[in-house]
């Protein structure tokens, strides 16, 4: 390890009556708490409550109005913000190597030291002696500073944020913006600060980067101030929560979900309070008011007004209740199958993205496209939008209206213009004059809607863009990232709006607890290959929970044989014959699970096929009740479902025992 892990720091931060105020109008007021060494704090609240501002005051770039933040001097803070411009001169490696500045300075310095000493001759000299002394001094700082596991450390790193090891070398300027943010991110850990301010760190990566990210903070030795709207991120790695509502903090000793219980139970045991003490001030009132005149009550008179004088008044914490208000048009009708891909392949150059897929997504069905990113997903999306060319069949079903909502469609918003002229250039028809009650919805309400874009958050940019989608009635939504940027309350908003929705939707999305509940099928993506997952998200996380952990396993193996031991050969068999054999078993696993899944099926169809030979029996009798033809195309229906999912099931098992 690195000479940072061995520091041992037992100073608290402190927030003392911090207040920030922008244009007269405060956005934290006399805010106080501390900051103890190792703690992961979740910073949480509405989009605009000040998190990030917050984040922003911790690394020095924001100046407060009042108060202060206390920590030592040779604090070491990394931050990462929502937004920065990356250096596109150096190669991934290098600027993962520039976390390691003491380091690569130290090494620098033995290299010199190194060459003087093979050009001297003066052996006997004492500064021939004092020379070999510097250079012993510096190779033992390199040795505390864990110089001989930096290669190490930045594989694993890079490794676990997504990258490959072809990637290494290629220069950062050939990497998305998002790609670039995962680079500073692992320049951040690389260089264990004492302070990591994060924020939403998981807007750029996949699934399986997140639960790496989160098994690395969880185990970190620095204290942690995150800012994410990733319930299952927050839960999974910090043990206390601060909301930030109003100017105020909350703060709560347990992690996320734990603080949302807490935090009702205590608004309904204040407002029950409340609500009893202001029963009994008004009775007291009352009595003083009836018998203030009369003398034979003159002392209990008084001795009430004193007894209001000295009440310790309960206030109730306040609660930001503005709400954002969705519903999605209801879907014009559509084909039975708005989409239909068979033997799809794109490639750029020599690279295969998608190699020969085959899809079928029916109407009605919520589905998620979920992989590392760079595996496809986007290029399906784009595919299905017709915006690329592709070889193999991609149908769109009779009828199909799509509504698309692109990772950047934010960011493609004119920042020049204000929220209601964003809006009023798009809209047609009736709809124009409803435009003040959609922004209203959209908590752009009054003044709010004659704000710039370029002075809205993430969120407030991602609420606008969303209103596009409303303007025109849609049956397949393509939802690229929906989340990103949105608080915790207009996440769920949008969640219930989407299950509400009756026609198709397709979900781009990374974020586990927003497709739990949602999603009823999951296609995850990897290799050119799109695999079929049926039961939602979870069942997609079991699936692939092995699979993470075998890798973890064989970076483990790679570390120890870093450190000695086994033969480079010997270890790469035994971990291969290791790992083999864990895939082995899971794919058995897997095959007798489906297999139990396909029996129940075809008992199901089985009914399914009797009930309607019972009822087209009826029919044939003269038989024509309402109930039974409503039950027929119900019984069908359910029919049709069966026995497509048993067709995706038999195929999965066939392809599961073709690689056992």
């Amino acid at each position: 390890m690195l000479l940072c892990l061995f520091r041992t720091l037992h100073i608290m931060i402190s927030v003392e009556k911090l207040t920030i105020d922008f244009t007269g109008t405060p956005l934290f007021e006399e805010v106080s708490f501390l900051v103890n060494p190792k703690e992961k704090i979740a910073l949480v609240g509405k989009n605009g409550a000040g998190k990030s501002t917050m984040l922003k005051v911790f690394a020095g770039l924001q100046q407060s109005s009042g108060g202060r933040v206390s920590m030592p001097k040779d604090f070491k803070i990394g931050y990462l913000p929502q937004h920065l411009l990356v250096n596109d001169d150096k190669t991934v490696m290098d600027e993962a190597k520039s976390a390691f500045g003491d380091v690569l300075d130290t090494q620098k310095r033995v290299e010199r030291l190194t060459q003087e000493l093979a050009e001297r001759t003066d052996y006997e000299s004492a500064e021939y002696a004092e020379l070999i002394e510097h250079l012993s001094m510096e190779n033992e700082r390199l040795t505390v500073m864990g110089a001989d596991n930096m290669m190490s450390e930045i594989e694993r790193t890079l490794i676990g944020l997504g990258f490959l090891r072809t990637d290494f070398d290629r220069p950062t300027s050939e990497f998305s913006g998002g790609w670039r943010m995962r680079i500073e991110l692992a320049k951040i850990l690389l260089s264990r600060p004492d302070l990591l301010l994060l924020d939403e760190p998981t807007n750029h990566l996949d699934i399986e980067s997140i639960r790496w990210l989160e098994q690395f903070l969880a185990t970190s030795s620095s204290s942690l101030l995150l800012v994410s709207h990733d319930r299952a991120f927050l839960d999974a790695v910090t043990s206390r929560t601060i909301e930030i509502s109003l100017g105020q903090i909350y703060d709560y000793k347990v992690p996320y979900t734990k603080y949302v219980e807490l935090r009702k139970e205590r608004r309904e045991q204040q407002l029950r309070a409340y609500e009893n003490q202001q029963k009994m001030i008004a009775d007291t009132e009352d009595f003083i008011e009836r018998f203030r005149y009369k003398a034979t009550k003159a002392v209990q008179v008084q001795s009430r007004i004193k007894a209001l004088e000295r009440l310790e008044r309960i206030e109730v914490d306040l609660e930001d209740n503005s709400a954002l208000r969705l519903k999605f048009p209801p879907a014009p009708h559509s084909g039975v199958l708005p989409v239909d891909i068979e033997h799809l392949t794109k490639a750029y150059g020599d690279h295969v993205v998608l190699d020969n897929i085959d899809m079928q997504i029916h109407r009605g069905e919520k589905v998620a496209f979920v992989g590392k990113n760079g595996e496809g997903k986007s290029t399906l999306v784009k595919c299905i939008m017709q915006e690329i060319e592709h070889s193999g069949m991609m149908k769109l079903g009779h009828g199909v209206k799509i509504g698309y909502f692109a990772q950047n469609q934010a960011s493609l918003l004119d920042e020049n213009l204000t929220v209601f002229d964003t809006i009023d250039y798009v809209a047609v028809g009736d709809i124009r004059t409803k435009i003040r009650d959609i922004l209203g919805a959209f908590m752009f309400g009054g003044e709010a809607s004659e704000k710039k874009v370029k002075v809205l958050s993430g969120g407030e940019r991602s609420r606008l863009a969303m209103i596009k989608l409303l303007l025109e009635p849609v049956n397949l939504l393509i939802l690229d990232e929906p989340t990103n940027h949105l608080d915790m309350r207009s996440k769920d908003v949008l969640k219930e709006a989407i299950q509400a929705f009756d026609g198709t939707v397709i979900l781009v999305s990374h974020d586990r607890d927003f497709l739990d509940g949602l999603v009823t099928k999951v296609y995850e993506f990897g290799g050119g290959k799109v695999k079929t997952h049926l039961g939602g998200i979870e069942e997609y996380l079991r699936s692939t929970g092995d699979r993470l952990q075998i890798t973890d396993c064989r970076l483990q193996i790679t570390d120890n044989r870093l450190q000695g031991g086994d033969s480079k050969e010997s270890v790469v068999e035994k971990s291969e014959g290791r790992i083999n054999y864990e895939l082995r078993k899971e794919v058995s696993k897997k095959i007798r699970k489906i297999e139990r899944d396909v029996e129940g099926l075809e008992r199901d169809i089985e009914k399914s096929e009797a009930r309607i030979g019972e009822i087209e029996a009826k029919f044939a009798e003269g038989v024509t009740d309402e109930a039974l033809l409503k039950e027929y195309e119900q019984v069908k229906h359910a029919l049709d479902t069966k026995m497509y999912e048993w067709e995706l099931l038999s195929e999965e098992v066939e392809k599961l025992r073709s690689e056992l």
